[in-house]
Formats: structure tokens, C-alpha cells, sequence
């Protein structure tokens, strides 16, 4: 461990995404995260240690020399925002606050999640890095900075590499330029937080030494536990205001009606032998698909038994039956009809639906496999009512500027709780009549997705 030159003062400074810490041994090895770097001969920290070594410093009396962040890393931009803040709102803002600045903030979507993090950017005022997940949401918030700050802003993602005191940057471009811009802001914002949790995606946030750190969701906890380290690098969760707090004066009042349809002979014979085979497989092995892991486990054993992957291919076979039969298709005619004068979104699972859904019902149609410019013109259409329908595989779930809508139809999905609150927020934004927003749950009776939809909700 080298030996800083003044014994009585510790020195920090930013090197490849992590905190280089120089001094007397017997102040830096229990700091924080400090651990001993046999390559270099110093001890080192991952960089979101930062601000856990200041403080652990400071409590022990021990002077700093520290040249982590850059010199205009925490420069005043002197930014102010035209925004008024709603209660929960201002709630949510005072308890990250309280948090010394760190922390997750769960609202439904249509809540305003943008508006806290404008309004802790401006009261901050020192250079801030914003993290989406997609392209949209990149241009998207580049707009809204660009329109209620007056100042230029940087990007990172979608063609261009372009930093600014504020930046809008994907997950991807943030972790591929960790090491470049992990000391260059003072605040980092990541929206859509939960991403946060994928194990390529968390570099982003431990080689980044901004002090500040605000994440938004709608939803934070994730099955696979890993909010648990989305909590240890952005904070905990400090506030959480679910659709059912907000509904009827911030958000539309709405109803969730569910739909149950029957299998035909055909389908039924057809679901029946399928999840029969993948039933008897799990009969003599030993999973019991309770959790995701045991799904994963499925998967990897398909790859060298030929039974394991037969019953994968029988699940997938059933679920395909049931999500996609025939009655589901009669349904959403007889919801199309009934509400011929609302605005209305069909979500799906599959895309062979999407597009069958698309020629019998002549709805603008948006797949992974849309184009970015055709997506955005579909949704200015939607936007302008000249489209009043449209119908989506998985792709407008989140990341995506949705125009307001008031009817939800979900024909197929998965048990996830964070799909159905996106789904559900994408018609709870407030309607300029006061009136009530539905969403329909198309279900086929007797069958698997029974459970899954009660796992969803």
C-alpha cells in the first residue's frame, strides 16, 4: 500500500472507475470498500464508494486531499424549473432528500417520475447524468431538458457520443463509457431503475463516484432479488405512492375487468396433450416451477436431455395455444364495438397475433420488429387521433413515449407485476372529461394462464 508523502492526510482520486486511496495503512484499510490492489501497490475502492469514504473520513477527523470528481464535476449551473410539484410529489422529493440524496422513488407510470428528478436536478444544480433504457425515452428526455432547462444537452446512445454538464445517456452507452465520464457529473439519475439490477447494466453505477444518486420506477422489487443491489448502489427505496393512492385525483379512476374465454375442442385437445407432456416431465424430475430459477433450470437441461427439451417445447406449445386461441380474438371484437369512441391499446405476447389482430381489425401494428421512424409516426397518429387504436407485442410495456389512452386490452402477457402496472399506467393519465379508464384481462378459462394472471395482479 503506498504511503502518502503528509502521514496525517489521506488522498482520493478517480482511476478506471474506482476510487484510488493513498495513505497510512492504518487509516485506509478499513474504510469503506477499500481493499489492496497487488498491481498497482495502492488500495482501492469501486468509485460509488465515494461518498462512504469522504464520510467515514470526515467522522474520523482524518484531512483529505481528494481529486475524485473533476473540477466542474459539482460547478452551480444555476438551474431553475417552471415545474409545480403535486404533494406526493413534493413527498417523494423530501424523502430522497432526507436520504442525503440518494435513493429509489416508486411511482405508477403517468405519476410524473420526470418531474421529481427536474425538480432535484434544478435544486441540486451541479452536472447530471440521466440513464433510460431505450432510444425513446433518450430523445425523449433530451427533449424535456433541453425545453426547461435552455441549456445545451449531451448524449450518449442512439448515433451519438456527446457530453455536456447535462447528458441523457442508454444503460448500454452509460456502461460502455463508465470508465470515460464516472467522475464528470455530481448527480446521476437512472430511470427505469430496475434495469439497474442486470449484472452487465450495475457497472454503470459502481465505476460512476457521483455523490447524488436518484432512481425511478414503477416498479421496484424484482423476483430475482436483484433490487437488492440496485439498493446498494443508487440507495433504498424511500418512497412508494401505488396507482390505488393516487387514483381519482392525480390519476384516472379506473376498472380492471377480466374476460374469461373457452379453449375450443380443437385448441383444447391441442393445450391438453402439450401441457400433459410438460406436466409428466416435471413429475419425474425434480422441479417444480415455483420460481424462475427452476425455469432456468429447464433451459439448461434442454440443451442435453432430449426429454427436458421436449417438455420445454410442449410449454411453449400450450401457452401459445392458450394466449392466442380463437375466442380471445371474438373477444376483443366484442371490446373494439363497445368502445368504438375511446382510445384503446391491445397488448400481446406473441407478434404472428399482433399482425393476425392487424389485418382483421385494421390496426396500426408495432412489433420488435417495427422500424423506429415507422413507431414514432404510428404513435404521432395515435397522439394526433387521426389512429384511435393500436395493437403492441411487449414493446410499449415501458421506454416508450405512449400517447394518452383510456381502454387497455391485454390479451396475453406474462405473471409479471411490473408488465401489468406499465400496462395499467399507459391509461391512467388524467382524461380532460374526468372519465374512468378501463382495462380488460382476456383470459382463457381452465388453463395455466388462470394462475398467471392472478400472479400478475
Amino acid at each position: 500500500m503506498t504511503e502518502n508523502r503528509d502521514p496525517a492526510r489521506v488522498r482520493l482520486a478517480y482511476e478506471d472507475g474506482t476510487v484510488r486511496v493513498e495513505g497510512p495503512a492504518s487509516l485506509v484499510a478499513d474504510l469503506p470498500g477499500v481493499a489492496d490492489d497487488p498491481r498497482s501497490g495502492t488500495a482501492r475502492a469501486p468509485a460509488f464508494r465515494y461518498r462512504d469514504l469522504r464520510e467515514a473520513l470526515a467522522a474520523r477527523g482524518v484531512a483529505c486531499e481528494d481529486r475524485v470528481l473533476r473540477p466542474d464535476a459539482e460547478r452551480d449551473l444555476a438551474l431553475s424549473t417552471t415545474y409545480r410539484l403535486r404533494e406526493y410529489q413534493r413527498d417523494a422529493l423530501d424523502a430522497w432528500r432526507g436520504n442525503d440524496r440518494r435513493g429509489v422513488i416508486e411511482l405508477p407510470t403517468g405519476a410524473g417520475k420526470t418531474v421529481v428528478a427536474v425538480a432535484a436536478m434544478a435544486e441540486l444544480g451541479v452536472p447530471t447524468l440521466v440513464v433510460v433504457p431505450t432510444v425513446d425515452l433518450l430523445e425523449q428526455w433530451r427533449r424535456e431538458l433541453a425545453a426547461e432547462f435552455d441549456v445545451p444537452v449531451g448524449q450518449l446512445g442512439g448515433g451519438e457520443q456527446r457530453v455536456e454538464a447535462l447528458t441523457v445517456s442508454t444503460y448500454d452507452s452509460a456502461y460502455l463509457r463508465a470508465d470515460d465520464v464516472g467522475d464528470a457529473f455530481g448527480l446521476v439519475v437512472y430511470d427505469e431503475v430496475h434495469h439497474l439490477g442486470g449484472e452487465g447494466y450495475r457497472d454503470s453505477a459502481r465505476l460512476s463516484a457521483a455523490p447524488a444518486r436518484m432512481g425511478l420506477t414503477a416498479t421496484f422489487e424484482r423476483p430475482d432479488g436483484a433490487h437488492e443491489a440496485v439498493a446498494d448502489l443508487v440507495g433504498p427505496r424511500v418512497y412508494r405512492a401505488d396507482v390505488d393512492d393516487l387514483a381519482g385525483e392525480h390519476l384516472a379512476e379506473y376498472d380492471v375487468r377480466r374476460l374469461e374465454v373457452e379453449l375450443t375442442d380443437a385448441e383444447r385437445e391441442a393445450y391438453e396433450e402439450a401441457q400433459g407432456t410438460f406436466v409428466d416431465y416435471l413429475k419425474r424430475s425434480s422441479l417444480s416451477m415455483t420460481s424462475g430459477s427452476d425455469y432456468r433450470k429447464l433451459v439448461m437441461r434442454s440443451g442435453s436431455d432430449p426429454a427436458a427439451r421436449e417438455a420445454l417445447l410442449a410449454k411453449q406449445r400450450a401457452r401459445r395455444v392458450m394466449m392466442n386461441s380463437e375466442a380471445k380474438v371474438e373477444a376483443l371484437a366484442d371490446v373494439l364495438d363497445r368502445h368504438r369512441g375511446d382510445r384503446v391499446i391491445v397488448f400481446t405476447a406473441h407478434t404472428d397475433l399482433v399482425y393476425r389482430l392487424s389485418e382483421r381489425f385494421l390496426l396500426p401494428a408495432i412489433t420488435a420488429e417495427t422500424g423506429a421512424s415507422e413507431r414514432r409516426e404510428i404513435l404521432r397518429r395515435f397522439r394526433a387521433g387521426e389512429y384511435s387504436r393500436v395493437v403492441a407485442a411487449n414493446v410499449l410495456d415501458e421506454g416508450v413515449d405512449v400517447p394518452d389512452a383510456n381502454v387497455a386490452v391485454v390479451l396475453s402477457g406474462s405473471g409479471s407485476e411490473r408488465e401489468f402496472t406499465q400496462r395499467l399506467g399507459r391509461v391512467l393519465r388524467p382524461k380532460a372529461d374526468g372519465g374512468r379508464a378501463t382495462l380488460y384481462e382476456v383470459v382463457s378459462a381452465e388453463t395455466a394462464e388462470e394462475r398467471v394472471a392472478r400472479r400478475r395482479r
